[in-house]
């Protein structure tokens, strides 16, 4: 047997001696077994203390209705709790998160080049929980077990009826060829990308705000990545915030695709009209190597040394999924595998994954993730009564800012369609505004204004 077979093995078994032992509180024995609870609660005492918080229950009220785990916190999280509450009021819903409260990455660009505080990015967990009746649990999810049917956490077990995944992204540092796990630390915490953590937010805007001149590198990931504008925008936002300050700095945008991806034509233009002199602009560009003491990138033309950077690899769906099985490693970011149109797991029709973690190809920007998981919540509210919801394609919409005082932006508006001859989703009633202006950018405020209101306040 494999190391690794082993090692699943392994977790297999104590995930399952977890459900077993948390069962120690909520059963009762007959007498003549009250010896043998007794020696197993002795057993159990004699575990670390991180593990018998494990093995032990998580502090929440008792279940009234069917009681729905959702694994993170994002936009997709948060629309779920929401939904499934409205679709189905005898839902008891938890939504789990590791971070105390939330920032949002859409309409972080704009707060990068201070075109609005970090109080408009910032909401309370709390805050969504009590005005749409859900518990909120600010815990880690260690791992789940599907055949009993809980979510382990560093606060205790959860039983449920429907589980949620939701978990978001990681960075896959070696399809750049950073490999190493001391020098794939060092690549984060020196040049973070900034799409993972809000500590990598606050990051980015010190490095803008302080750069003293020099090249700036940014770059463009290839496959699925979180928002296929962004990159595009914070190249903008630099080359803005650069603009004002006065500094002489070049940003190298290097991209891993063949071209802007996404509204080429307004980008182009704001590289070149706007900032002809700070950005370059270099499609192409497959990132294959980084020196991190000689500050150099590799790609499979060129070497270019920076003075500072921000690093945004190539993503990868959460670990969550490979670590119990439901990824479909064949893909290179390792997505989930399941149902296209309903979402749930190949063969479990109790787990879903929505959000960065999902196999469909649409945007994973915000608002897609706000308008699908309105619509699995609808799938679940609908499978738990007997009945099946009828598929509806997500809504993307997206807006783009390209210059700051007064704030301009550009958007996209589209839906998805399967084509039966390619046999792929593709783009379906795509409406784009790629002529920006300031009305574009107030639309773009009061686009993130409606949907953190939609998440949180009512």
């Amino acid at each position: 047997m494999a190391n690794s077979d082993k090692n699943k093995l392994s977790r297999r078994h104590f995930l399952k001696a977890g459900a077993a032992a948390g069962a120690f509180s909520g059963i009762s024995v007959p007498l003549q077994a009250a010896a043998a609870k007794d020696t197993a609660e002795d057993k159990a005492n004699e575990l670390p203390f991180a593990i018998r918080k494990l093995l032990n229950a998580a502090t929440l009220p008792k279940a009234d209705g069917a009681r729905v785990v959702i694994v993170g916190g994002g936009w997709s999280g948060l629309t779920m709790a929401k939904y499934l509450k409205i679709h189905n009021p005898a839902f008891d819903v938890v939504l789990i998160d590791k971070r105390p409260e939330f920032i949002s990455f859409p309409a972080s660009n704009s707060w990068l080049a201070n075109q609005v505080n970090l109080d408009f990015l910032t909401h309370s967990y709390i805050d969504a929980a009590r005005t749409h009746d859900y518990y909120f649990l600010n815990t880690t999810v260690l791992g789940f077990d599907r055949e009993v049917k809980k979510v382990f956490t560093s606060n205790g077990f959860i039983n449920y009826d429907y589980m949620v995944l939701a978990p978001g992204i990681e960075y896959d540092y070696s399809r750049i060829g950073v490999d190493d796990p001391a020098d794939q630390a060092r690549l984060y915490n020196n040049y973070p990308g900034g799409f993972v953590n809000s500590s990598e937010l606050i990051t980015i805007k010190r490095k803008l705000n302080t750069f003293k001149g020099g090249t700036f590198v940014l770059n463009v990931p290839n496959g699925e990545y979180r928002c296929t504008a962004a990159p595009y925008e914070r190249a903008c936002m630099a080359a803005a915030i650069f603009k004002q300050r006065r500094i002489k700095a070049k940003i190298l945008l290097l991209d891993m695709n063949a071209d802007i991806r996404i509204k080429k034509q307004g980008f182009e233009k704001a590289f070149s009209s706007l900032y002809g002199d700070y950005i370059s602009y270099l499609p192409s560009s497959e990132i294959s190597q980084i020196d991190i003491d000689e500050k150099t990138v590799s790609t499979d033309f060129d070497d270019y040394t920076f003075d500072d950077a921000i690093i945004y690899p190539p993503v990868r769906a959460s670990s969550l999924l490979e670590d119990a099985g439901i990824a479909n490693m064949k893909t290179a970011q390792k997505i989930a595998n399941t149902d296209p149109y309903k979402y749930h797991v190949i063969g479990d029709e109790y787990v879903y994954v929505t959000g960065d973690s999902r196999s469909q190809p649409f945007s994973k920007g915000g608002h897609t993730a706000n308008s699908e998981a309105q619509y699995v919540a609808e799938v679940i509210a609908a499978h738990a009564l007997g009945k099946e919801a009828r598929w509806r394609s997500p809504q993307t919409m997206c807006f783009s800012a390209v210059d700051i005082n007064p704030l301009q932006a550009m958007s996209i508006i589209t839906f998805y369609k399967f084509n039966k001859q390619s046999k792929e989703f593709e783009f379906d009633r795509t409406h784009m505004m790629e002529d920006w202006n300031s009305e574009g950018g107030q639309a773009s405020l009061a686009w993130a204004e409606g949907m953190y209101r939609d998440m949180f306040y009512r």
